[in-house]
């Protein structure tokens, strides 16, 4: 199951919206074959591992290994669990079941009346947090939330200026296009009014190879002008006139966005975290202090779980329980 979810990891470009799956084929103790889900309206885990196989007469005595519950239905591809019972392979495991209503539980059922051994909950905890966003998008219906910024080392995230005046660098180049390759894996990103007002971003990945996301902001009095980037057309953007975080987590979530990045500014951040609408969270720290200026988010310290030292600067990264 630890390589299935490997192998599952190599789809995170890819396979989005779907979960990210990997598969393994085990024969008397020895791995024939092995796949993972590359991308969405592609071949499933299963189909690619079973492909693999060299002779498939070695299945009907085999045990594949999925990290998640293979599918009962017929979607863009047919059911992952239909193959399974026409290959005659007499065991599976599996890591944990899929939350999405048209399979959750049915899958493993399927499997079990055709006469096959399923084994559920090998390596699940691991296994869900592969997934998070999958998970949370199905079972909390919001986008997972991801939170970053970037700070002084005491505490402030930007200098006190007017709209003429540069921001405050804190990343370097390379943890910079760390911050663009973190955008090439989350479908939407967020930013502020202010924000949009004082920096302009773009909000794209063209520091990264991968998709731009969905660009979201918020105006709630109208007070954008038709020059900035986020009008340019060049991407798909949202402007939601409500500041109410809840209302436009459910519009993203009817859109069909599985992951949210927000990169500001602090009071926007400081919402999510006061509201608990937040999953994990990115703190860049530059080795300098402001002394003033816009104070960054407070964040409770018992949710971080590591911290690196990243081109001179550190980084933080915090997550809730699922």
């Amino acid at each position: 199951m630890q390589r299935c979810i490997q192998l599952a990891k190599c789809g995170a470009m890819g396979a989005p919206p779907n979960p990210m799956v990997g598969a393994v084929i085990v024969h008397e103790g020895k791995i024939i074959g092995e796949g993972y889900h590359r991308r969405c309206g592609g071949p499933h885990a299963e189909v690619n591992a079973i492909r693999s196989v060299r002779d498939e007469s070695l299945l009907k005595d085999s045990t594949i290994y999925v990290s998640l519950e293979p599918c009962s239905h017929y979607g863009k591809t047919p059911p992952c669990a239909d193959l399974i019972i026409e290959k005659q392979i007499p065991r599976v495991a599996v890591g944990c079941l899929d939350p999405f209503s048209k399979v959750n539980g049915q899958g493993i059922r399927k499997l079990r009346d055709a006469g096959i051994e399923v084994e559920v909950g090998v390596l699940e905890k691991e296994c869900m947090e592969l997934n998070r966003r999958f998970f949370t998008f199905h079972q909390l219906h919001r986008p997972f939330v991801t939170l970053k910024w970037a700070q002084s080392e005491d505490g402030f995230m930007d200098a006190e200026r007017d709209e003429s005046e540069e921001s405050v660098q804190f990343s370097t180049t390379f943890t910079r296009t760390l911050v663009h390759q973190l955008r090439a894996v989350h479908q939407a990103i967020m930013v502020g009014t202010r924000t949009v007002l004082m920096d302009n971003p773009t909000l794209t990945t063209r520091l990264w190879e991968g998709p731009d996301p969905l660009r979201v902001t918020i105006d709630r009095h109208r007070v954008l002008p038709e020059s900035v980037h986020l009008k340019d057309g060049k991407v798909p953007t949202v402007i939601y006139d409500t500041g109410n975080l809840r209302e436009i987590l459910g519009d993203l979530y009817k859109r069909g966005i599985q992951s949210l990045m927000v990169e500001g500014g602090g009071r926007l951040l400081q919402h999510f975290i006061d509201e608990g609408l937040w999953d994990e969270a990115r703190v860049e720290i530059a080795p300098f202090a402001l002394s003033r200026g816009v104070p960054a988010p407070k964040i409770m310290e018992e949710n971080l779980k590591t911290e690196l030292s990243v081109d001179g600067r550190k980084i933080l990264n915090y997550s809730r329980e699922m």
